[in-house]
């Protein structure tokens, strides 16, 4: 009998790539609130979804470093399966009149990662994502918080597509996006190879990302910057910023078993 949460199945299920849920999470983000031109937004948004008339083309650009695990906690003790690096934006929208955020791009350094992100509805790609590391000591390599800035670049494909930095002068309240309170919104998608049904997916569904357990760190902001570069392989670079507002950077925790489906779709 085959075994396992996710492919490849195996007679002892210690093969599969993501494990049985719940997963556990760690991480630091960067964060840029933004504004991307709201048409590029409203052309992004899969069918379910409709454009937030009130705050139009508003955006967020997530650079994280994770620390992941399953409830046995074994990943702890083998880093090369715990850690890694996403970048990820969420744009603002409507869905049945309801303000949410739907993420249309997420990078990843990891297969693991990879594929969670696919089982949740979250699009993710293997990339390449650096950040400013915060280390408890003073230092010129050490950017301290107060005052220090912090930056952090995205590559796939060997070409950088984004980069960003962020000076940090004062307390927040909270941080936007993902930990705002808002909803996260995905798009799960798993197409068909049989001959003549390439345009019937096998799933297509809106679903609400789920976390429990989250908790925040004191977030701190400041003045910031980020732009992203064409690419001949991806679309990113349409949702560049047309204005960039505050940056913030954090450390969160949260938890992960479960999502809920939001509606069938039919793309096209």
């Amino acid at each position: 009998m085959l075994k396992g949460f996710s492919t490849p199945l195996s007679p002892e299920g210690r093969s599969g790539l993501a494990a049985r849920p719940p997963w556990h999470y760690a991480g630091t983000g960067l964060v840029i609130d933004y504004r991307a031109d709201a048409a590029a937004v409203a052309a992004h948004l899969p069918p379910g979804l409709d454009p937030d008339t009130d705050d139009p083309g508003r955006a967020t650009a997530h650079f994280f470093d994770w620390q992941a695990c399953s409830d046995a906690g074994g990943e702890l003790l083998d880093p090369c399966r715990s850690q890694y690096k996403e970048f990820f934006v969420l744009v603002s929208a409507r869905f049945r009149g309801e303000k949410v955020v739907y993420c249309p791009y997420i990078i990843v350094d990891q297969d693991i990662s990879l594929m969670r992100g696919l089982i949740q509805g979250l699009p993710k790609q293997l990339g390449s994502v650096w950040m400013t590391r915060h280390i408890d000591i003073e230092g010129a390599a050490a950017p301290a918080i107060p005052g220090g800035t912090f930056g952090a670049t995205l590559a796939l494909k060997d070409r950088r597509l984004a980069e960003a930095a962020v000076t940090l002068e004062r307390p927040a309240e909270g941080a936007p996006g993902l930990t705002g309170g808002t909803k996260v919104v995905g798009l799960r998608h798993f197409p068909r190879l049989a001959a003549g049904r390439h345009d019937d997916p096998a799933v297509c569904e809106l679903v609400q990302f789920g976390a429990a357990n989250r908790r925040l760190s004191p977030v701190w902001s400041g003045p910031a910057r980020f732009a992203t570069f064409p690419s001949p392989t991806h679309e990113l670079h349409s949702l560049a910023p047309v204005t960039v507002f505050d940056g913030y950077r954090y450390a969160m925790a949260m938890s992960v078993a479960d999502l809920v489906t939001l509606a069938e779709v039919t793309l096209g």
